[in-house]
């Protein structure tokens, strides 16, 4: 598996694709962090802003960003006939399909490291972080969610041997898998009470505050919420919106979808028929 693995990252060191992406999530987090600070700046008399509310911007599009490269770098395995050539020499199919999730890990973890050093420009206008160690331990989080997502997009590319159709089906599930995740996080967020607007004569004035009927309550608001923290999606908004509650949940989900998805890949990818 050592050969295996150091072909793969030989290729991902090369890999067009994978070092755009690198630079996309450089440039998203840089532009992003330069245009938080230009507001802060403008807006100093009415609020205190930290680097803490808008470094960790990068976890929205990261996942994306592995879709697009795992499916790419695998679809090629399969379009130049390097996966048979690797059975051919004698390497098992356990062994090719770790080795790329390994080589697959190391590139995302490598875009998050994108993410953290852009981030870090916003520390000439803003200072350093206010959360101290929570800052730690959400970048420990980002860095689980990345393994979830190479684990999740591992399985899609090496189970699809059309480098468009698992491109395509890679990135439709990211944005499934964001739009629950959006859906389950803005129901959490309804007020628990809201204050009705009555239209009189004199204009518009607010009524009495009364109860939100989509308030989420006792059980359904704890299964949304295990939801929200078991979805990588999920986890990344609320690490990008400084929300989370429950890091160490997190992580063991991102651990468990990992450990999950790989057994399961790798029975798969036994079974297929490689022709």
């Amino acid at each position: 598996m050592r050969k295996l693995l150091s072909a793969d990252l030989y290729r991902l060191k090369r890999d067009k694709v994978f070092w755009i992406c690198f630079l996309g999530m450089l440039l998203y987090t840089v532009l992003g962090m330069l245009g938080n600070c230009g507001q802060a700046l403008r807006d100093t008399a009415s609020f205190t802003y930290t680097l803490d509310m808008f470094y960790f911007i990068y976890n929205l599009p990261i996942g994306l960003l592995i879709a697009v490269f795992v499916s790419m770098f695998l679809g090629a395995e399969y379009g130049d006939g390097t996966i048979r050539n690797k059975l051919i020499v004698g390497h098992t199919r356990r062994d090719i399909y770790l080795a790329n999730l390994v080589t697959n890990m190391v590139g995302g973890s490598l875009l998050l490291l994108a993410g953290l050093i852009g981030g870090l420009c916003g520390i000439p206008f803003m200072g350093t972080w206010k959360m101290g160690r929570m800052a730690l331990v959400f970048i420990l989080a980002s860095a689980m969610c990345v393994a979830a997502y190479a684990a999740v997009f591992t399985l899609v590319g090496m189970l699809c041997s059309n480098k468009a159709v698992a491109a395509v089906l890679s990135i439709l599930l990211f944005l499934g898998l964001m739009m629950i995740a959006v859906t389950l996080y803005y129901s959490l967020a309804e007020p628990e009470v809201v204050n009705g607007l009555i239209i009189t004569a004199e204009g518009m004035q607010m009524g009495d505050p009364s109860p939100n009927p989509r308030y989420l309550t006792g059980l359904k608001r704890e299964i949304y919420q295990f939801a929200l923290d078991v979805l990588p999606t999920g986890q990344c908004i609320q690490m990008e919106e400084l929300t989370a509650v429950h890091p160490v949940r997190m992580m063991v989900s991102s651990l468990v979808i990992a450990v999950g998805t790989t057994v399961c890949g790798i029975w798969a990818f036994g079974k297929k028929d490689l022709k």
